[in-house]
């Protein structure tokens, strides 16, 4: 199905001079007297490899459908990460080239859509935001206000987030899966 560049959104998989793309990132750029354009920041199904692509607002890509499956995320077996379907109780394993921006989002149990293309697994499509436990964070400072200054703080997965100051450890915080940035503290 072809769409506008405009409607290009991070996620989606497009055919591009016929390879596949996930979309990772998109920024829309309008330079004074030039046309606009969306910066795009696309991983390679195929090969893995992360591309940038300007696509002009007037061009149309290709953008393909994949079926989709719910399945569980289980372990972690070296490379490879293995997902159940939760009703088959099928198993599949995925190497961690194909799941490289996800894995610091996954838990053991968490639900996900796989995305398979020619019955091919291309990768996965995580939920909007996930819960996870801060390991370690700086303690507050004194006299900052909390929508003044944030800190770092790292979760159980490793994954390095801003959070603000009245965080702690052990706190579980909510965290968007399309830019890593905290939401808000769930306990």
């Amino acid at each position: 199905m072809l769409i506008s560049v405009t409607q290009v959104r991070t996620g989606m998989i497009l055919q591009i001079d016929g390879a596949l793309f996930r979309v990772m990132k998109t920024h829309h750029v309008a330079p004074g007297n030039v046309r606009g354009a969306m910066q795009t920041t696309m991983r390679n199904l195929a090969s893995g490899s992360k591309v940038e692509k300007r696509l002009r607002t007037t061009d149309r890509v290709e953008r393909v459908t994949v079926e989709s499956q719910e399945m569980e995320y289980l372990y972690a077996d070296g490379d490879e990460y293995v997902f159940m379907h939760p009703e088959t109780y099928e198993q599949i394993s995925m190497h961690k080239d194909l799941l490289e921006d996800s894995l610091p989002y996954l838990l053991p149990n968490t639900r996900t859509i796989v995305d398979v293309f020619d019955g091919n697994v291309i990768g996965v499509t995580l939920p909007t935001t996930v819960d996870l436990t801060v390991s370690t964070t700086e303690p507050a400072l004194r006299g900052a206000t909390a929508s003044a200054s944030m800190k770092p703080a790292t979760l159980e997965t490793g994954l390095v987030i801003q959070v603000p100051q009245f965080v702690k450890d052990g706190d579980v915080v909510r965290v968007d899966t399309t830019d890593g940035r905290y939401v808000s503290r769930v306990s």
